[in-house]
């Protein structure tokens, strides 16, 4: 469920007219609901209800401080993949204890920053990470508690680019080594071993895959329990898909997740850490694209939109399907016509949509690019010199911009002409 519905043949977000929006801020933009943001983290955590646990946001989803700063604010715990991404949570009110830091290739600069400023954990992806880890700490005089991340290699049935939990994969270390990397962990002066992490992927739209690494780490918690290790804690990824096709059917929903987690591992007496991103973000955004063309072709009808590939990649890099629906609703029984939605970035790439059923459209009208809130905005460029596009935060009947859309200026001057030119 969403916030973005309509009302007398218009599209609102929450109280607020997308065209309204529009005609103040200027086309392209994202907008986001700050109900739906706020109902999907709350599923997530009414569903671990009654187990101890913390729903860590995966900030990669969505890192506008506006976003994170409603979060923190909702009781969330955070994951963070980056130096950046770190001050961005510390910025938005997040406290260390509860900063997970995950990623393949955290520096030293980074651990230092991490363990200096607070962290609930460090999710460790290998043997020289490890190593390094520990050698930061005990410079610095800390100790850096960590889970492992293991890869149970599980085929997730998602994209081959999201999925994160096969043998093939550069995440975590192979499952069947565990042991012998949590002895070697034991030992070092500047670890504190807490618990496992797993992640298996993206865009999860089953629950089979999901249990079958639970089940490979709960087995996991008692081999290393009867070899000492004091496992207090799961880190069990997050990877929950949504709908973006509305016509399909839907994704297991947060309730089901949960009571799977509960089921699996609810006997093992610990804590557990989740961390869902698209499906707290995703259906909480829509890009808004105004239609500067429509281009009559041989064999097909072009509807050029002012918003690109730069802006919203995920249709070029991943095949990716978003809805697409007219700001301004035609009249029940109208016609349809079968569109290719593309932008005005100079790549054959720069494609939204192929032969696309919609309303008849011409130029001026607006359309919404639905489940556009993860994994949009975060992901944008600048791209043949268009500036990055603004970012809306509606709660109710009120909106602002919680990123501006820069001028030409600001853009060209970011760059330095060397004095010797």
């Amino acid at each position: 469920m969403d916030h973005f519905l309509y009302r007398d043949g218009s599209l609102y977000a929450e109280d607020v007219s997308l065209a309204e929006i529009a005609a103040r801020v200027g086309t392209p933009f994202y907008c986001y609901s700050t109900a739906t943001l706020t109902r999907h983290f709350t599923l997530f955590d009414e569903a671990l209800s009654g187990m101890d646990h913390l729903v860590c946001y995966a900030m990669k989803a969505n890192s506008n401080q506006a976003v994170l700063t409603l979060m923190a604010g909702l009781g969330a715990g955070v994951d963070v993949v980056s130096g950046g991404e770190y001050r961005r949570a510390i910025a938005a009110g997040f406290t260390g204890d509860k900063i997970v830091f995950s990623g393949v290739g955290k520096t030293r600069e980074e651990m230092t920053l991490a363990l200096q400023g607070g962290i609930r954990q460090f999710n460790v992806e290998s043997e020289p990470e490890m190593e390094r880890l520990n050698a930061v700490a005990q410079m610095l005089g800390l100790v850096a508690p960590i889970t492992v991340r293991v890869n149970p290699d599980v085929d997730a049935k998602t994209h081959a680019k999201i999925a994160t939990g096969k043998k093939e994969n550069k995440f975590g270390i192979p499952i069947s080594r565990a042991r012998e990397v949590y002895a070697r962990a034991a030992a070092l002066p500047g670890i504190d071993v807490i618990g496992i992490d797993v992640h298996i992927g993206s865009q999860l739209t089953q629950l089979e895959p999901f249990e079958a690494a639970y089940n490979k780490v709960k087995e996991l918690t008692h081999e290393l329990r009867a070899d000492g290790h004091d496992i207090r804690r799961l880190d069990l990824g997050g990877g929950l898909g949504i709908p973006y096709e509305r016509s399909n059917e839907a994704p297991p929903l947060p309730s089901e997740y949960g009571a799977m987690v509960q089921r699996v591992l609810g006997d093992l007496d610990v804590e557990v850490e989740i961390e869902p991103g698209r499906l707290i973000a995703g259906n909480a955004g829509v890009l808004v694209s105004e239609v500067i063309y429509v281009k009559s072709g041989e064999e097909r009808e072009f509807l050029i939109i002012d918003a690109a590939m730069n802006d919203l990649i995920r249709p070029a890099m991943y095949e990716a399907h978003h809805d697409i629906v007219p700001v301004v609703e035609a009249a029940p029984g109208s016609e349809k016509v079968k569109y290719d939605v593309v932008g005005p970035v100079c790549e054959s790439g720069d494609t939204f949509a192929k032969q696309r059923d919609l309303d008849v459209l011409g130029e001026g009208d607006l359309i919404a690019l639905r489940s556009a809130g993860a994994y949009g905005a975060v992901m944008a460029s600048e791209y043949n010199s268009r500036p990055l596009i603004p970012e809306v935060l509606v709660q109710g009947d009120q909106f602002a911009v919680i990123r501006k859309r820069p001028d030409y200026d600001e853009m060209i001057n970011r760059d330095i002409i060397p004095e010797w030119l």
